[in-house]
């Protein structure tokens, strides 16, 4: 299992060191809004592609964990609370999106790739003999903690404009980044763990620990595969970054 943990922790380190994510301070204030109208897009399409999974999986305790985490975007089924999709919006319009951009943006190719690559990496996860494991990696690494990964370094740009009076009022981008991290390895998360990446992790790992190296092997391409339908993603802002001048010391 550490041997697994340190393998996932390369990988999400090597996420937060995409140059996009790293250097998003760098970016000029409209390619940050595309950055952020282009990622609306992968917020989109979350909640379907945690149906999709709920439709292939068959252990029961991962069903009953992935049907709280899907039930928490909804969390108000009187209609008088907000949605995380709709907190998004909010978050963005006070970073200074236009309605009007969010109205008329539409997906790149490359993002439109992004989502099609996501439900094809599910769907293909629940034709193999081991389905259970690979779709509950999927949902903990690519749902879970690359988001958590990429929302923290977007929130080092984002945090001075959510900060009123000495209050975070971040509704979307700071809690995802929070409830969404790995905060223990593989092996010490439990299901009372704060995170849902923890919580899936008891499950994925419950697989790992019966299935031997054939099963640290399908964690291992579930991850990798998450990882670079990521990475794809942002590397279409790569042209924005090269245009912007490094910053130099004074």
């Amino acid at each position: 299992m550490e041997e697994l943990d340190r393998f996932e922790n390369e990988l999400i380190e090597r996420y937060a060191q995409h140059p996009v994510l790293a250097n998003v301070a760098r970016l000029p204030e409209e390619d940050f809004a595309a950055v952020l109208l282009q990622r609306r897009f992968l917020s989109l399409a979350f909640t379907p592609a945690y149906d999709l999974a709920i439709d292939l999986l068959n252990d029961e305790e991962g069903l009953r964990i992935a049907r709280v985490i899907l039930r928490e975007e909804y969390p108000d089924s009187h209609g008088d609370t907000r949605s995380h999709r709709e907190d998004m919006t909010a978050d963005m319009i006070r970073l200074g999106v236009s309605r009007e951009a969010l109205v008329h943006t539409r997906p790149t190719a490359a993002t439109k790739l992004a989502v099609d690559a996501t439900f094809d990496l599910i769907a293909d996860a629940g034709t193999h003999a081991d389905a259970d494991l690979r779709v509950l990696t999927i949902l903990r690494f690519w749902g879970e903690i690359l988001v958590s990964v990429e929302y923290g370094r977007l929130w080092e740009r984002m945090e001075p404009r959510f900060d009123q009076d000495g209050e975070n009022v971040s509704r979307f981008y700071y809690p995802h980044h929070q409830h969404d991290a790995k905060c223990g390895s593989l092996a010490t998360a439990h299901l009372l763990g704060t995170t849902h990446s923890d919580r899936l992790a008891t499950r994925v790992r419950a697989y790992l620990g019966n299935g031997g190296a054939a099963a640290a092997d399908s964690f291992r391409e579930m991850e990798e595969r998450s990882l670079r339908i990521k990475v794809d993603f942002y590397d279409q802002f790569l042209p924005a970054l090269e245009r912007t001048p490094a910053r130099t010391g004074s």
